[in-house]
């Protein structure tokens, strides 16, 4: 049999404290235990904890520069090792912003790119394979959408991306979860204020379930970007951001 951890969680609650703390490319994050998480960024700007919510939040503020973004990273998975999955909960200070969170292959350490961007009715995908779910208010219709792609073009039937039909609303909790399998199909789920229970808790749906479009064998990096339209620094707040990733066996 080979080892006893075939599977590596990874990720934060973000329990600690971070008091406007000033950041530069590869800064480490709380790991609470876990496996962390790493951060790289367009420009400067700064972590700080939001102290008046229960449970731990990470505010995460862009530089004041159009298109400036910030990433959190998880750590680079094969998903021919074992499904991937990454999961979470996040809420943003006003909506002329664009966040995608899934997977991605291409990550620039120093100056990292956008996966995926929309803008009037148009997909952009960039470089590399990507699987998640994105917005950007630069759309004409604002709304989540479901996106795979490869060689900067969409897979799997992507096309423009997969519309949630969710509520874009600003400061208010999303939760975003992407299951990337061994075949190198997806998953894509989002709960968002417009779809909760009664206790205005939002429900997870299946945005879309993508066949195989990805190389199995590729590797990717799970992903929560956040990127400013407007030229002002926009607050990304992340209650968590959580996952697990195969772990490859064999002896090379």
């Amino acid at each position: 049999m080979a080892g006893s951890f075939g599977r590596i969680p990874f990720g934060s609650d973000f329990t600690g404290l971070y008091d406007s703390v000033v950041w530069g490319t590869g800064q480490l994050v709380s790991g609470d235990g876990m496996g962390g998480l790493g951060f790289t960024s367009v420009n400067e700007g700064s972590f700080a904890s939001t102290v008046d919510e229960d449970g731990g939040i990470l505010a995460i503020t862009t530089d004041t520069a159009d298109n400036d973004n910030a990433c959190l990273v998880g750590p680079r998975c094969k998903p021919a090792s074992g499904p991937a999955w990454a999961e979470a909960r996040f809420k943003y200070s006003n909506v002329d912003v664009s966040v995608f969170f899934g997977f991605a292959e291409t990550m620039a350490l120093d100056t990292p790119v956008m996966p995926a961007e929309f803008a009037t009715a148009t997909m952009t995908y960039n470089p590399g394979g990507l699987v998640g779910l994105q917005y950007d208010v630069d759309g004409t219709t604002d709304d989540w959408r479901a996106v795979m792609g490869d060689g900067s073009a969409a897979v799997a039937g992507s096309g423009n991306g997969i519309r949630a039909n969710a509520t874009v609303t600003a400061d208010r909790w999303v939760i975003a979860r992407v299951v990337l399998f061994e075949d190198g199909s997806a998953e894509c789920w989002l709960g968002d204020v417009g779809h909760a229970d009664n206790d205005g808790i939002p429900t997870m749906r299946l945005i879309k379930k993508f066949a195989a479009g990805l190389t199995p064998t590729d590797l990717f990096y799970p992903v929560l970007f956040v990127e400013n339209r407007s030229g002002n620094a926009r607050v990304l707040e992340v209650d968590y951001f959580k996952g697990e990733i195969g772990r490859d066996w064999a002896c090379t």
